[in-house]
Formats: C-alpha cells, structure tokens, sequence
C-alpha cells in the first residue's frame, strides 16, 4: 500500500483528485484497488488538513495537534469523500506509514467508553510533517538527547538528483515552509522497523552526524558560560539564554520520523553531514561526501535531472487542462498549498 500512496501524492501535490472508489460490483476485479484508492484519498485530505490546511479551514488545532474528529469530518474536501468514522479509524490503525493517532477527547468527562463510534468523543492529530507553526515540538514530539540515550544509530534524509546541488549551494538541508526538517532511522522498505520519513523513490542518501550535532553544542555552551564568567554575567543566565538560542533540537515522532528544526538559520549544515550516497547502487556514484567535506561532486550524467512528479511546481500540461469549476478551484488552492510548503531539500512522505 506504500507505493500506492506514494503515487496518488503525487498526483494531490499536482491538485488532482485521486480516483474514486466505484460502487460494489460496479466492475470487474476492481473493487478492491478500489477500496485502497479511497483509502489513499482519505489519508492525503486528512494529512492536507491537520499538516497544512486547518487554520483556512476554521479548524482549531490543540498545541499537541489534535482536533476534534467531528470537526475534521465536516471538512468539505473529506464530507465530498463521503466519510464515516470507520473511514477515520481505518486511516489512523492501516495507514501504512503511520501517519495519524487518535484518542478520546479529554475534554470530555466522563471520558468516552474506548469502543465509542461517536465522532466528537474522539480527537485526532497527523503525528509530524506540520507547517502549522501553533503546533508545538515540546508536546507533540519526543526529544531526543545523548543524557535519554535514546539518539538514533541512523539519520538520513532522502531526497532526490534535482535537488542535490541547490541543497549544497545553500549550504545544507533547511525546513523551508514546514515546521521540521524529516529522517528516518533507516531505509523504508529495506531495514526492519523503519516505517516514514522518506519517499520511496528517494534517489540520494544524506546521512547525518547526530552526536557531533550535540557535542558542538555542548562547546558552545560551554565557551559561552566562560565568556560570562569572565565578563561577571551571572552564569545561570548565560546558561539559559545559550539552552534557548544555540545549537540543534532533535526529535522523534510517534511514527518514528526523526525530525529537527534545525538551527537558528533553520539549516542542518554540510559540516553534520556524514556521508551522502545514491540509494541504488547500481548508479555507481559512489560516495560524494564523507564526515562534513565534500569528496567528489554529482556526475555530470546525474545532474539537471528534472524532479519526480510531485517535487515541485505542477507542469504547465496539468495546470493548462480543461476541468469542472470544482476541480480547478481544487487545483488553485492544491498549487497554492504546494508553493506555501513546497522545500526542494525536504522529501514528502
């Protein structure tokens, strides 16, 4: 089901609909792609609206990210799809990357028996890939610390040939108009466990110097409390403006996406980067940096290779063709989206 999700995103990053599931026996052999099809079409309106969309849409969301299931489901993009709460719960327990969580509305007291189908008994958030700056790390996140031991062995970040280049011209991998910048802990599809926090597709592996992310930040402290000592500035406060001010947060999501903020810049630099390879390697690029330095540049046979569909702005084909009034004004507020949020160095998952 992962790779029908990541093709049908492409297609809602480009303002189209995704197909509509057909009445039972309205076809041979297809109800059941179908059904996956409405799923999918589910899963992306839900992502659009708790990632992206709930402040256009009147919709309040708590600092955690969660709103009321009731609230969502009135959404017209999702009421369009016909949706029940059973259409909730599936996307929040099958979804195969684990997009959303669910729980009752602790608003609500008594709380709600935990077999409940009424819709306002329950609150719903999407788990990361926010640009809703309300949404707040600190209550929807895990840190992730060397004192918790809980950093990661892997972080790596996909993304693609098209991008490489202007990602290392800026210097480094920067959130751009979401919230995070995403990783995984592994390779999705490959290693065990390992669920989101990159496409499928992705064509480059940049994998990240986790450790030597917080030990430079713990230089940077310290110089900056010896700096207040010797200026007589009392060291508690140098201590805490360095905390709020310096270095890079790191955190996991409840699906396991490591995500960052990055620094006060909102990059992650190049010096953090412990190598970057292509993910197949029949490409035979080789490694092209290894620990902070650049040991060899994109071939040239890899380079002004245009974006996977989706990455980026729509083709002017998608955007010049002839649609029913709903649809192009579904495409206009789709592409505006897309432009709003749209990161070259940051892949949608």
């Amino acid at each position: 089901m992962a790779d029908l999700e990541d093709q049908l995103e492409r297609e809602l990053h480009l303002g189209r609909r995704a197909p509509k599931a057909k009445k039972a026996g309205g076809g041979k052999g297809n109800h059941g792609a179908n059904e996956m099809n409405r799923e999918v079409a589910v899963s992306k309106a839900l992502s659009k609206l708790l990632r992206h969309a709930a402040a256009d849409a009147g919709l309040t969301l708590d600092p955690e990210g969660f709103a009321r299931v009731d609230q969502v489901m009135a959404w017209p993009r999702l009421k369009s799809l016909k949706i029940t709460f059973q259409d909730i719960q599936l996307a929040v327990q099958d979804n195969a990357k684990q997009r959303f969580s669910m729980k009752a509305n602790p608003a609500l007291s008594p709380a709600p028996s935990p077999t409940s189908t009424t819709p306002s008994d329950w609150v719903i958030r999407a788990n990361q890939g926010h640009s809703i700056s309300t949404v707040s790390s600190e209550l929807l996140l895990t840190p992730l610390t060397p004192a918790a031991g809980n950093l990661p062995a892997v972080v790596v970040h996909g993304t693609y040939f098209a991008f490489y280049e202007q990602i290392v011209a800026s210097g480094g991998l920067k959130k751009m108009g979401r919230n995070h910048i995403h990783f995984s802990t592994g390779i999705p599809g490959q290693d065990e466990g390992v669920k989101s926090g990159m496409r499928n597709d992705a064509e480059l592996l940049i994998y990240i110097d986790i450790e030597k992310c917080f030990a430079e930040s713990e230089v940077s402290e310290t110089k900056a409390l010896e700096t207040a000592a010797a200026v007589n500035q009392d060291s508690n406060d140098a201590e805490t403006s360095t905390k709020e001010g310096k270095g890079i947060k790191w955190w996991m999501s409840e699906n396991g996406v490591v995500l960052t903020e990055g620094d006060e810049h909102g990059f992650v630099p190049t010096r953090f980067w412990k190598k970057v390879v292509a993910r197949k390697e029949e490409s035979n690029i080789g490694t092209l940096w290894e620990d902070g330095v650049q040991v060899k540049e994109l071939p040239e046979e890899f380079k002004g290779r245009k974006a996977p569909m989706g990455k980026g702005r729509a083709p002017k084909a998608a955007k010049a063709a002839k649609l029913p009034k709903k649809e192009k004004a579904r495409e206009k507020e789709d592409t505006k989206l897309d432009e709003e949020v749209a990161d070259s160095n940051v892949v949608f998952e």
